[in-house]
Parts: structure tokens; sequence; C-alpha cells
């Protein structure tokens, strides 16, 4: 038998074997981000109006095991993996890292919250650099800050401007943490559930029929552009009220205001506070 064609054969099989061994790496991905929803349901408290959640970081502290085991399967997924995957599966994926990385970040940091250091996610920044802006885990094969999540990727690969509303920086204000992990085969039905959540919670996004005002997030002010551009039929934040506005609306009076749009806009402060279960 000619050894150039052995070898050849060789090398073919050689090669279908590592394609195979790189599809089963690929599917033995959970998509259902189910050990991330354990630690979840384990650590994240909801407010008796269910509008609101907040964080049981000692109990996190305690026992971060999951957590760190859930990220590092994070970490491990290649890029050319990820490549391969849908994209609601891309996308959950990123917004667990986020929210993810973010809790790992305060747990890292908590013993300076508890005694008193910082009171805020932004304190662990520097005179020169966010906190957002710190490169303190791998993600897609490099090292990579929660703003390279949120801005170079999420913003930028995907045209989901309800993202914002899933996004969770650990602070009071910021929109609920879910009890659950975002999974691709509901995770247009858990974007628009946060969505609803958020704007219905009237200490985040408030009506005051007064002064002629609809006072929203300052998450809409900061990312008021990329609900300017057309995406999912946004088109302006006049839209995103359009589309939620019976959650906005606490009763009939409010909700006819709203659909006659004589109303302006204007945006709340944001509380930075750290959002334990302390500031419930």
């Amino acid at each position: 038998m000619n050894g150039k064609f052995v070898n050849g054969k060789i090398l073919s099989c050689l090669f279908a074997a590592v394609l195979l061994m790189n599809s089963a790496i690929v599917h033995a991905f959970d998509h259902q981000h189910s050990i991330f929803t354990q630690v979840l349901s384990d650590v994240v408290r909801l407010s008796p109006n269910k509008k609101q959640t907040r964080v049981d970081y000692a109990l996190l502290n305690k026992q971060p095991e999951k957590l760190n085991q859930y990220l590092n399967a994070l970490s491990s997924v290649k890029q050319s993996d990820y490549q391969l995957w849908t994209g609601d599966e891309q996308l959950s994926f990123l917004i667990n890292a986020y929210n993810g990385f973010t809790l790992q970040l305060i747990h890292h940091n908590y013993a300076k919250f508890q005694s008193g250091k910082v009171e805020s996610i932004k304190d662990l920044g520097s005179f020169f650099s966010s906190p957002w802006k710190k490169t303190f885990f791998t993600l897609l094969d490099d090292k990579h800050s929660l703003d390279d999540i949120e801005h170079n990727m999420i913003r930028i690969w995907f045209e989901r401007p309800r993202i914002h509303t899933a996004l969770v920086c650990a602070a009071v204000s910021c929109p609920p943490l879910r009890n659950e992990a975002f999974v691709a085969d509901k995770l247009d039905q858990q974007l628009d559930d946060q969505m609803r959540q958020f704007l219905s919670d009237d200490q985040r996004n408030t009506i005051n029929l007064r002064d002629n005002r609809v006072k929203l997030s300052a998450i809409f002010k900061w990312y008021g552009e990329d609900f300017e551009k057309g995406q999912q039929g946004f088109n302006s934040l006049n839209d995103l009220i359009k589309a939620y506005q019976t959650d906005i609306a606490d009763d009939p009076q409010q909700l006819t205001w709203l659909q006659n749009r004589n109303y302006r806009i204007s945006f709340l402060d944001y509380d930075w506070r750290l959002n334990d279960i302390s500031t419930f």
C-alpha cells in the first residue's frame, strides 16, 4: 500500500476526530445555565411589592463555590465555539456573564463593604479607572472587563435595547436581578418581563401629573440613543413609553394622560448604594 495514502488517511481520521471532539465540547456547554440559576435562586430576594430585588451578599460570601464553578465554565468557552451558537444562545451567555462576574466582583471585595470602607460598586474603582473597566476575568479567550461585555460586545453585536434592564451593576437603582439565568429558549420573554417589571416600579420610573412629566430611570438617559435607532421598533423613548404604557400607569387617568402623549421626559437621580438585602 502506498505510504502517502496511508499517512493521508491517518491525517484525515485525526482531523475528523478533532472535529468530533470540538463538536462535543460545543454541545457540552449547558445553555440552560443551570448552575447560575441555582446561585441566583439562593441569593436573590424579591421585595414585598414584587418590583425590586436585592442580593444576600453575606450568603454568597459564605458559599461562593457554585458561582465560581459557573464562571469557570464561562471562561472555558472558546471564541470558535461561541461563534457556532445561535444569536439567543450568545446573548444569554453574555448577559449572564455580565451579571455573574459583577457578583464575583462584589464577593471579592465584600470585606470592604462589611467594614464600611466602601458603600457602592463605584467605590471599587480608582481616580484613573472605573470598576467596570477592570480586566479581572477571562471570556472568549481573552482578558476582559464588564465594560467590554456591555459596550464592546452586547451593544455592538446585538440590536436589543431591552438588555439595559437585564444587565445589573449591583446598585440599588439598577433593574431587578432575576432569580434565574437568562436562557435562549425564552430570552425574548425574559427581556420583556424585565422591562415591564422595571418600568412598573414607581420608585424607578414615575408619572407626575402636576408637573406634566414622566420621570424615567437615569439608565434611559445614559443609553437613550439605543432606543432611537429603530431597533425592535423603538425610535424614541416615547415609543418605549407607548409600548409599556400599561405597566407605567397605575390607574386609568394616568393611562389616558400617557396616551395623549402631552408630557415631558426627565430623569431620576441614581442610587449607587450596593443592592444588598440591607437596603430593602
